[in-house]
């Protein structure tokens, strides 16, 4: 199409900047949309990323996963600063829109939960709990029968000739430990000259395992600094 196109036809920016219908009045509440939004753009990203890297993984295309993974410890950073926004949020400006707020809980969130299966913390129960809308219920059980990005890796080791019982497991299931897992990659690390492209696959999973666990970890800071140890609007 020769038809010239604008920045904001683009990015469709009409669409983006109308989807805020804040419901209490409160000024406040848009920090509190606009956050929980970006983030979820940021998870969509992470989710296109991760579906890269175990394709090439399974692909033995080592090099481009490391691309994709790394970018992915990156959006979890940006995730991680995101709460820095949300966390000037004071005590007495959250319970003013609180109410508004009903039972919409984080926990609802089902690409979050696509994220954990990719990653391999499978559960059937969390999946379940979009038993109501078919359509992401569908896409969290497939999610949930695919391989993780854990068993792309421990396939990959599989196959470049390391013993791993692991490979036949319920892939529904959240990985659990495994002593031959455990051989294989200490293997790669007593030499990883020999084992180059599996040690560096092993370092982009403990950058992006690190990212991730920040992220939760300053989601639970931050919810605790805004209501304490109240109970949460998803029932925590």
């Amino acid at each position: 199409d020769s038809a010239p196109v604008t920045y904001g036809e683009y990015l469709r920016l009409d669409a983006i900047l109308s989807a805020q219908q804040p419901r209490s009045g409160d000024p406040n509440e848009w920090l509190f949309i606009i956050q929980h939004q970006t983030s979820e753009l940021w998870m969509k990203l992470a989710l296109i990323e991760l579906d890269g890297a175990c394709a090439a993984i399974r692909a033995d295309r080592l090099p481009p996963a490391f691309k994709m993974l790394a970018r992915v410890s990156r959006i979890m950073e940006q995730l991680v600063h995101a709460w820095d926004v949300l966390a000037t949020m004071t005590p007495s400006e959250y319970s003013a829109i609180r109410p508004h707020l009903g039972t919409s809980s984080g926990f609802q969130s089902w690409q979050y939960r696509r994220v954990e299966f990719m990653l391999g913390n499978k559960s059937a129960a969390m999946a379940d709990a979009h038993a109501a809308n078919p359509g992401i219920h569908a896409e969290l059980l497939r999610a949930l029968e695919a391989p993780s990005l854990y068993d792309e890796a421990i396939a990959l080791l599989a196959r470049r000739g390391f013993a791993i019982d692991a490979t036949g497991r319920d892939r529904r299931l959240p990985h659990a430990f495994d002593e031959s897992v455990e051989r294989a990659w200490l293997a790669v690390y007593r030499q990883p000259e020999a084992h180059w492209g599996l040690y560096e696959l092993a370092e982009e999973l403990i950058d992006l395992e690190d990212a991730f666990r920040q992220w939760r970890f300053r989601h639970v800071t931050t919810v605790e600094r805004i209501i304490g140890f109240k109970r949460g609007t998803g029932g925590t």
